[in-house]
């Protein structure tokens, strides 16, 4: 999308901050709420805190981090440039959930306008970003490999050189991936930060990769705190379509066979939306020291096999599936496995939802949301 000249004057909603009483500053992490300026109001004082800027707001994992940090007092500014890589109706009625939030504001823009985000940043004197926005998927990128150049590279570059020009900027958080380990065989431990090397076996993750040591450069030349999320497949309502899981349940209702690749062999540490989300905040709330990049484990730490994914997710919705076994693709990789002790260390993170009542809650949210 082009340029947002006036990235103030395009938002859906105007930001209007500290109108909602029973969602004060209390609510915050105490270093923010030092932070706050008090303002004179005709109904009373107002409050007004530095927004958090959410980029990919209308994609999954973004959509539910947004609504936590509204939950808790914040006040967000979000960006998605809403494209088509799945249907977009799905990510204009994740939007449409933020109607009349009045702390809430949206710009319709590409993370990879370096002088919209730029603007963004320095006109609402963001000190916090959670950089969510990329172009996601591992075999799509085999055939359609310069959309992750501009989206993953190019967009995580045009973040950061908004929140190193910005003056007393605290935090940036940014989504990595666990496809950053490659296809390393599971053993009775998960995937550690502390691995000496990393071999990414799809565009996707070298992408993430490269995302990854830029910040480590960005940090140690600017001196602004980063947080790299290594994500582990995440699920959920209002989840991605292009998931297994959530293709599945398309195929299963609508009576079609799915194919199950790696011969039902693979194994994923499928992670409940609302522990992402937990895992998120909870890592925004204690940045690093200046000059610090880190990287961060965010999974249950509890692999669950292909087959036994699909049977849990059969008794959720009431049927069985047909499947039809096929070889692994390209790029894919055979398990994943999260070692979260650093992050739980950090935050007191601890997964709560497990896999058969995460399943339970989206079939419920999808029956819901397609009317069937």
């Amino acid at each position: 999308m082009g340029r947002v000249p006036r990235a103030r004057s395009e938002a859906r909603q105007v930001v209007a901050v500290g109108a909602d009483p029973d969602r004060s500053p209390q609510h915050l992490p105490a270093r923010h709420r030092r932070e706050c300026r008090l303002h004179l109001h005709r109904g009373g004082p107002l409050i007004v805190v530095a927004p958090v800027l959410v980029t990919g707001v209308a994609g999954f994992i973004g959509h539910a981090t947004a609504r936590r940090l509204l939950d808790r007092g914040e006040t967000v500014i979000g960006i998605d440039n809403v494209n088509d890589y799945y249907d977009p109706r799905l990510k204009e009625a994740r939007l449409a959930t933020f109607e009349g939030k009045q702390n809430f504001a949206f710009h319709r823009m590409d993370v990879s306008d370096v002088e919209g985000v730029a603007g963004l940043v320095s006109d609402n004197g963001v000190t916090r970003v959670v950089h969510l926005a990329a172009q996601a998927g591992v075999r799509y990128s085999i055939e359609n490999p310069f959309a992750y150049e501009k989206s993953n590279l190019a967009g995580h570059l045009a973040v950061m050189e908004a929140c190193r020009h910005q003056p007393q900027f605290e935090h940036l958080v940014y989504a990595s991936s666990s496809s950053v380990y490659g296809d390393k065989p599971m053993g009775g431990q998960g995937f550690s930060e502390d691995e000496p090397s990393v071999m990414p076996v799809s565009l996707y993750a070298a992408t993430k990769r490269a995302c990854e040591l830029m910040s480590q450069s960005y940090a140690t030349l600017y001196g602004f705190p980063q947080t790299g999320l290594r994500f582990f497949t995440v699920y959920g309502p209002w989840g991605r379509p292009d998931m297994a899981y959530f293709s599945f349940t398309d195929k299963i209702l609508a009576g079609q066979p799915i194919e199950v690749y790696g011969e039902g062999k693979m194994a994923r540490d499928f992670t409940y939306i609302d522990d992402i989300v937990t895992g998120i905040v909870g890592a925004l709330d204690h940045p690093p020291a200046l000059r610090e990049h880190r990287v961060l484990n965010i999974g249950d730490s509890h692999p669950v096999g292909l087959m036994a994914m699909i049977s849990t997710l059969e008794t959720a919705i009431g049927r069985e599936a047909v499947k039809i076994m096929k070889p692994m693709q390209p790029g894919d990789v055979t398990a994943t496995y999260a070692d979260v002790s650093k992050l739980k260390a950090l935050t007191g993170y601890q997964p709560q939802v497990m896999l058969e009542e995460g399943l339970t809650r989206f079939a419920r949210w999808y029956r819901d949301y397609y009317k069937i």
